[in-house]
C-alpha cells in the first residue's frame, strides 16, 4: 500500500518518517522549494533565528523524544532580568508587564535543525520539493494527485498534512460532503494571520543593562517580546509579535522604521542599529494562509478532527496537520500528536479484520 502525504511540515515530516521506519511505502510532496511549512529561520552570523514556532515546553513527550531520537539539544528560554512594559502612550516602564517565557524550551540551532534532521532521516527520494498538488481524483483503486504543472501520479491513500483551510482548495473529485467542506473552512490556521519581527545585534545590551529582553507594549507594532538569542555565543536577538492587523502593515519599509524605533524606546539606543531585522508575515505565505486568515486568532482555538471529517472516500483521504490535534493543537507537539493519530489510522487499515 502507497501512502502519499500533501505538506512538508512537521507533521508531514514526521509522519514520512513513522511510516518509513514502519516499512511502508511513502511519498511526501511540499508545494514550496523548503521543508518546514510554518518553521522558518532567518539566518546571520552563523545563527539560525526562529521566524515561525520558537518554544516547545516541558510535558510535551513527543518532541522531547523526537529531538532525543535525532541527537538534537534543547534549552531553556532566556528570562533573566526586568520586563519592560510599553503603556498607550509611548511612556516605558521598567519592571512591569507580563511577557516572560521563563520555562519554555528552545532548540540550539533553531527549530529548522529540526527539520533538516527530519529530512535527513528520510531515505532518498522519498520527499519532492516544488511540487504542489492542484487535484485529487479518487479512482478504482487508488487515488490520482495531479500538480500544478499537469504532472501526475498515484497512491493507494493520501494523507493531508496542510492546514484544513488550504486543504479545502485543493479539487477533489468526487467532491466531499457539504458538512466536511465547511468544517475544513472553519477551522482557523493557527498562527496564519501573525507576523513576526527578529532584530539581531553584536552584543546582548539588553541583558547587560539587567533586562531580561522581555516586554509588552500597548502601543506597538510589536506588542510581545522576547530575547531571541543563541544558547551559546552570538550574534544576540530580540523578537517580537506584531499587534497591527495585516491590512494595515502592507508597507513593509514603514513597519521596520517603526519597529526600530519602539526597539529603541524600549531598550534603549543600542537597539537603533540592529545588524539585521527579519520580517515574516504568515498572512502573505501563499501555501499557509488563506483569505480567511488575515483575521488573526487572538485566543487558542479548541482543535481536534470533527467526526464530519474522518472515514473521507471510504478511509482513504486522511486530514492531518496540528490543528487535528486535540491535546495540543496548533504547537510543535500537536503536528506529532496528528501525524501520530494518521500512522494509527493507516495502520489499522492495514491490519486484517
Amino acid at each position: 500500500m502507497k501512502t502519499l502525504i500533501i505538506g512538508g511540515g512537521l507533521c508531514g515530516l514526521a509522519l514520512a518518517r513513522l511510516l518509513d521506519r514502519s516499512g511502508a511505502d511513502v511519498q511526501l510532496v511540499e508545494a514550496e522549494g523548503r521543508f518546514g511549512g510554518r518553521i522558518l529561520a532567518g539566518h546571520h552570523g552563523g545563527a539560525a533565528f526562529d521566524l515561525g514556532p520558537a518554544w516547545f515546553w516541558p510535558g510535551q513527550p513527543r518532541i522531547a523524544d523526537l529531538i532525543d531520537q535525532l541527537g538534537l539539544t534543547s534549552f531553556e528560554q532566556f528570562a533573566t532580568g526586568d520586563l519592560m512594559f510599553e503603556d498607550a502612550t509611548g511612556q516605558v516602564h521598567r519592571g512591569q508587564g507580563f511577557a516572560s517565557m521563563e520555562g519554555s524550551l528552545r532548540l540550539q540551532g533553531g527549530l529548522t535543525a529540526l527539520v533538516t534532521a527530519l529530512v535527513n532521516s528520510l531515505p532518498q527520494g522519498c520527499a519532492r520539493l516544488n511540487a504542489p498538488v492542484r487535484s485529487l481524483d479518487l479512482l478504482s483503486d487508488g487515488i490520482r494527485a495531479t500538480g500544478v504543472d499537469g504532472a501526475s501520479f498515484t497512491a493507494d491513500r493520501v494523507v493531508l498534512a496542510v492546514p484544513p483551510r488550504l486543504a479545502r482548495t485543493l479539487t477533489l473529485s468526487p467532491a466531499l460532503p457539504v458538512a466536511a467542506q465547511a468544517e475544513l473552512g472553519n477551522i482557523p490556521t493557527w498562527m496564519a494571520g501573525q507576523a513576526k519581527v527578529v532584530a539581531v545585534y553584536p552584543t546582548p545590551f539588553w541583558r547587560e543593562a539587567g533586562l531580561s529582553g522581555d516586554a509588552m507594549s500597548r502601543r506597538g507594532p510589536l506588542v510581545e517580546i522576547h530575547d531571541a538569542s543563541p544558547a551559546q555565543g552570538g550574534p544576540f536577538a530580540l523578537f517580537g509579535f506584531v499587534g497591527v492587523p495585516p491590512e494595515a502593515r502592507r508597507d513593509d519599509t514603514a513597519l521596520r522604521q517603526s519597529v526600530v524605533t519602539q526597539l529603541t524606546r524600549l531598550f534603549g539606543p543600542k537597539a537603533a542599529n540592529p545588524e539585521a531585522l527579519f520580517v515574516k508575515d504568515w498572512a502573505r505565505a501563499p501555501h499557509t494562509a488563506v483569505a480567511a486568515d488575515l483575521t488573526p486568532v487572538h485566543a487558542h482555538p479548541t482543535y481536534g478532527l470533527p467526526a464530519t471529517l474522518r472515514d473521507l472516500w471510504g478511509g482513504r483521504l486522511i486530514v492531518s496537520g496540528t490543528e487535528t490535534a486535540p491535546h495540543f493543537g496548533g504547537f510543535l507537539e500537536g503536528a506529532l500528536e496528528a501525524a501520530e493519530a494518521a500512522a494509527q489510522t493507516l495502520a489499522r487499515m492495514d491490519t486484517p479484520a
